[in-house]
Order: C-alpha cells, then structure tokens, then sequence
C-alpha cells in the first residue's frame, strides 16, 4: 500500500469516527465517561502511577475517572503539550489545578517533571480515535503518543497500554505504519478489552 493510499485511508477513518463522536448528544458522552471510569478502574491498581490525559471536544470523557483516582489517592500523571508536540507531564492536584492551554487543552498546573516521567508510570492511557483487534492505534496524527510509546521503549518501560473508546469504535482493522506499537487493552463503556 503507497504512502498516499494509507494517509487517505486514514484521513477518511479519522474524519468518520470524528463526525461520529460529534454527533453523540452530551446525555450519551456524559453516561459514557461514567462507564468508561468505572471500567478502567478494573485496570488501575490502586497504588499504581497512572499517565493519563484531560480528554477534550467528544473525545470519550476522563473527567469522572480522574476524579476517581483522585479521590483514591492514585498518583496521576498529565500531560504538558510542547511546542514540538512532545509530551511533558506533571502531577494531577484535582480540577482546580488546571489551566486551559493551546489547542483547546487543559493542562496541570504544577511542576514540570519532564518527558521521561511517563516512563515510571505502571498504566499508560491514551486517546484514540479506535483500536483493532491486534491492538493497534489509530491517533489523532499529532505523533505526540508515538513519541510517547517510542521513549517507553527506549526505557525498556512496560508499562500496561490502554485507549479509551466508544463503543463502535474497536474495529477489526486500522490503517497502519510500521512503526505504531499495540495496546494492551481498551475501556469501552461495556468494559474492557484486553490483547
């Protein structure tokens, strides 16, 4: 498959599983970031450092599941978007200590840790728009996650690799490069899938 022919075919999934995450009313995103925390507790242990992220737009919501783990007393890591697009992180200290960032994010407060950290944390989540059944990820295609499960590597890190879906969006196959690197699981509402 060209170069070309791959770009397009994601392009077009993205642009389709965008449209369809847009056209969920805020009843159905919000029941479903209920779901989705509950689910991906089964996944997080609870004194295990977790790098997660603030979700945005109808990207499925991490809100109530960082509440969770807050209130638990996990250890929580965020990211800090860099003007290259990689990822630095910080310490999730609760909502109160986060401030709207470029791109329409939301970003911790708190003391930079560096790119590295993410390599220490036990569960990684990330965005996707889907996942197939080998595992691989289809991105936004910002390459931030790439760099992120590349420096995970290079660290000898193995962390648990999960993304957080809707339901429909757990496919038999994704466009893919040979670089992209499987996850381990995906929370969907109904619960989790594990590869």
């Amino acid at each position: 498959m060209s170069d070309d022919l791959l770009y397009n075919d994601k392009a077009a999934l993205r642009s389709r599983l965008l449209a369809d995450r847009r056209a969920l009313s805020p009843g159905q995103r919000a029941a479903a970031a209920e779901a989705i925390a509950e689910r991906a507790l089964e996944l997080l242990p609870p004194d295990a450092l977790v790098a997660a992220y603030v979700s945005v737009g109808a990207e499925p919501g991490t809100r109530p599941l960082l509440e969770r783990l807050h209130g638990r007393g996990a250890r929580v890591l965020l990211p800090v978007l860099l003007p290259d697009n990689d990822l630095d992180w910080a310490a999730y200290e609760g909502p109160q200590a986060l401030a709207p960032a470029g791109r329409g994010l939301l970003e911790p407060v708190g003391e930079r840790l560096g790119p590295a950290a993410v390599t220490r944390a036990r569960v990684v989540l990330l965005p996707g728009l889907a996942v197939d059944r080998r595992g691989l990820r289809l991105g936004r295609g910002g390459g931030s996650y790439d760099r992120v499960l590349a420096r995970l590597a290079a660290a000898g890190a193995e962390p648990l690799l999960a993304t957080l879906l809707y339901p429909g969006e757990l496919l038999d196959r994704v466009p893919a490069e040979p670089h992209d690197r499987p996850v381990h699981a995906v929370v969907t509402p109904d619960g989790v899938h594990r590869f």
